[in-house]
Parts: C-alpha cells; sequence; structure tokens
C-alpha cells in the first residue's frame, strides 16, 4: 500500500515539485490550494485550504482521511514572503506572515496528530528556510516566522516520539520559485531614511531567487527523508555558502558575524 502524502500550498513552486516527484515514486498524493478550481493542470489532487482557517484546515483533513483512510506523510509547505524596513511594515502584515508561516503549520500538525496516533506512525516535515536560522536585513518577520517555526518543530519532535511520530524541519536556501512574486513587498518609499539601502537590497533578493536552484532537489531531498528509518530533525537544502553561513554564525563571534551580513548586503 503507498504511503499517502499531504502537501499544504502544492499548486505552484516547491510544494508542486515535491508533489509531482512523489507521485511519480508511487506516493498517494493531495496537494492544497486556498482556491483548487483555479488550478487547471495540477497532476495531484488539490483539496481547499487556507492555513490561517482553521475550519479550513480540519474539513481539508477530514477529506483526505475519509478518501484514503490515512495520512502517513504531512508537508507543510504553505508559506509567504515578505521583505521591508521593520520600521515600515504594517503591524497587520507582519501578524498576517506569522498567521501563514507559524500558525498555519501549528493548526496543521494539531489537526493531523490525532490520526497519526491511531495509526501509530507518522511523519510530519516543516517546510522553513535558512533565512530561519539568521536576522536577514530587510526580511526579518519573514527570518522570525521561519526561525519560530524551526524551534516549535524542535519541541514538538519530542512531545510525539512515543506515539510512533517523528517531526522535521526541511530548510531550503534560494530556489527559482514565484515566492518573489507572492510575497509582500513594503513599498520603498520616495524619501524615507531606507530608501536607498532597501531599494538595493531588494533588487538583490529578487535576483537571487530568480537565479536559484531547481525546486526538483528538494523533491529529492524530501523523498529520502521519508524513507529513512530514523529522520534527523534538522535538513538544510541549498547551495554551498548558504549553509555554510549558518555554520559561520554558530562559530564566528556576532560582531564578526554581522558585518559580514552587512558586507554582503552592501549596507
Amino acid at each position: 500500500m503507498s504511503k499517502v502524502v499531504f502537501i499544504t500550498g502544492a499548486s505552484s513552486g516547491i510544494g508542486k515539485a515535491i508533489g509531482e516527484f512523489l507521485l511519480d515514486k508511487g506516493f498517494t498524493v493531495f496537494g492544497t490550494s486556498r482556491n483548487p478550481e483555479r488550478i487547471k493542470d495540477s497532476k495531484i489532487e488539490l483539496v481547499a485550504l487556507d492555513v490561517r482557517n482553521v475550519e479550513s484546515i480540519k474539513t481539508a483533513i477530514k477529506q483526505v482521511i475519509e478518501k484514503a483512510g490515512r495520512i502517513d506523510v504531512v508537508i507543510n509547505n504553505a508559506g509567504v514572503g515578505i521583505t521591508g524596513p521593520l520600521e515600515e511594515i504594517p503591524t497587520e502584515e507582519i501578524k498576517n506572515n506569522f498567521e501563514t508561516n507559524l500558525f498555519g503549520p501549528i493548526e496543521v500538525m494539531k489537526a493531523v496528530l490525532p490520526q497519526m496516533r491511531l495509526q501509530k506512525s507518522g511523519l510530519i516535515l516543516n517546510i522553513t528556510s535558512i533565512a530561519g536560522y539568521m536576522g536577514l536585513p530587510f526580511r526579518g518577520v519573514y527570518s522570525a516566522s521561519k526561525g519560530a517555526l524551526e524551534l516549535v518543530t524542535e519541541a514538538m519532535n519530542m512531545e510525539v516520539r512515543s506515539f510512533g511520530i517523528r517531526i522535521a524541519n526541511v530548510a531550503p536556501g534560494d530556489f527559482a520559485t514565484n515566492i518573489a512574486a507572492g510575497r509582500y513587498h513594503a513599498p520603498v518609499v520616495k524619501g524615507s531614511a531606507y530608501e536607498k539601502t532597501y531599494g538595493s537590497v531588494l533588487e538583490m533578493m529578487d535576483s537571487h531567487v530568480d537565479s536559484g536552484s531547481n525546486p526538483n532537489e528538494m523533491a529529492e531531498v524530501i523523498f529520502k527523508i521519508i524513507n529513512e528509518p530514523n529522520p534527523k530533525i534538522h535538513y538544510k537544502v541549498g547551495v554551498f555558502m548558504q549553509k555554510f553561513s549558518i555554520v559561520l554564525k554558530r562559530i564566528l563571534p556576532d560582531t564578526i558575524y554581522e558585518k559580514l551580513l552587512m558586507n554582503h548586503y552592501k549596507l
């Protein structure tokens, strides 16, 4: 019997790549989208889900369990980017980012855990970000929401291990997806104290995404993790320097690491 995989945010980007890859490997795959009826070219079955709506989450998971009888793997992939000087980002946009990137995945886990306990097995993979390991200029909100999910995963993995359930983080670097188009950009305000610095950093960030890695690399890593009998808690996926930046943060004094980041972003 093939494993049943449930992927949030599977209509495009990394989520779509993971879903199609696992489908080709023989898994039974269900993906989610806020508006699945608008997606005409999906190879995987999509159900309606908005991670900011608890009832939507419960309904989607119930539908999958009724149809497939179980859920073996959950991939919390739905997320949204956000950029801007913290001083200029509207508070509502900050709250929306945390609703999507942190509270949404938590609610998905809460909704699926009872079923996994019944099965006495299950794997939950939270897609975080290498940005969640450090506070990046003009990406502070994104770094914070993804970093918080990393820590929640660490805690929950210990809480549910006795039930035969494992939870892990998969932190990607820059991948060539449409995240830049979908994220919230605080506008570059003419005359703002941040006009010059934020404007140049925003251009740099967009170019990194445009020239990012192929999302299929993430799909291959996810496939390997699913097949591991004893998965780790943390996985990083990206080019060498992106992963090495986490090592540098661990070993360098704070002031030197901060200087490296500021030099990188030309601040």
